[in-house]
């Protein structure tokens, strides 16, 4: 990956920290993602609201998938990346798979939430890897991360919120 690409990819993935932030503010688990075009321009950011709106299924890259799939050709979110603090779950790698997007990057894995959160039942995590999720498909879905540089700045997100 050029260093360039490299940049771009931390300059977005620091824009979903600060979606998680604000998710948490108001009163959700810290988690954020945002849908971003070919050019690196943020089409929708999106935060978890499984709490706020008491939904099973309200998981940020869940909920930005329903969101920009009404918006969005299946042409165009396969041009796409969709950019996240932590690894999709096996329920959001669905719903980015069903809904065409071509690329995922993410700051932390599934396993390193899993330590962050452990039986707290807010986040009973699956140790399944997107990769693996994508894999079983019909469909060449390119998934960078983790960026262990932004690992801290994630995690001090969540710091205090699964006691």
């Amino acid at each position: 990956m050029s260093e360039r690409k490299h940049e771009e990819h931390l300059r977005l993935l620091r824009l979903c920290i600060e979606i998680s932030r604000q998710a948490r503010s108001a009163g959700n688990t810290p988690f954020g993602c945002l849908l971003a075009d070919p050019k690196g321009d943020v089409l929708w950011e999106q935060g978890n609201v499984e709490i706020t709106e008491s939904s099973c299924t309200g998981h940020a890259e869940t909920m930005l998938m329903e969101e920009v799939s009404k918006r969005y050709t299946k042409e165009t979110l396969w041009t796409c990346t969709l950019y996240t603090t932590a690894e999709p779950c096996a329920m959001c790698a669905g719903a980015v798979y069903w809904g065409n997007v071509g690329t995922v990057v993410y700051g932390i894995s599934e396993k390193r939430l899993g330590g962050l959160t452990g039986d707290h039942p807010q986040n009973p995590t699956l140790d399944l890897p997107c990769r693996d999720v994508f894999r079983r498909g019909r469909k060449p879905v390119t998934v960078i991360g983790p960026f262990p540089e932004l690992e801290e700045e994630i995690i001090a997100v969540h710091r205090g919120y699964w006691v």
